[in-house]
């Protein structure tokens, strides 16, 4: 396999981790979104993820990262440069919007903005694998 769909792939493994931890979640559908799972917690308690996959190891890119709200998450999915490799388990951050800025490296001159991984392994350790976020 050549080309991946890194996004639908993270997606999908999202939205199976969170039916694995006892979620009633599900997946939108659309070219132009920016909200990917909607969770419903209860009545009246539902949250909204925004996935980013990488199948590098580098920096997931979020300039158009817009949305800041209590209800509203980040999961950022990390391949490792083995995306084709299914018995790799891939590294994940689950970070609520709010918390997100803090994180951001703003690269000068261009204006990119990215979440680089070395960064989140060292400054976004906490929300590895915090599933839990969004029970």
């Amino acid at each position: 396999m050549s080309k991946y769909n890194t996004n639908l792939a993270s997606e999908f493994y999202v939205l199976s981790m969170l039916h694995r931890v006892g979620c009633d979640a599900s997946l939108t559908l659309g070219n132009k979104k920016s909200v990917d799972i909607v969770v419903v917690r209860g009545p009246d308690d539902v949250i909204t993820v925004d996935v980013k996959g990488l199948a590098g190891r580098t920096s997931w890119p979020v300039d158009n990262v817009k949305k800041v709200a209590a209800n509203h998450f980040f999961v950022f999915v990390c391949y490792l440069g083995k995306i084709g490799d299914p018995s790799v388990v891939p590294e994940v951050y689950v970070v609520p919007s709010g918390q997100l800025a803090p994180l951001v490296y703003h690269a000068p001159g261009s204006g990119r903005q990215v979440l680089q991984l070395s960064r989140m392994r060292k400054d976004g350790a906490d929300f590895k694998d915090a599933w839990h976020l969004l029970q």
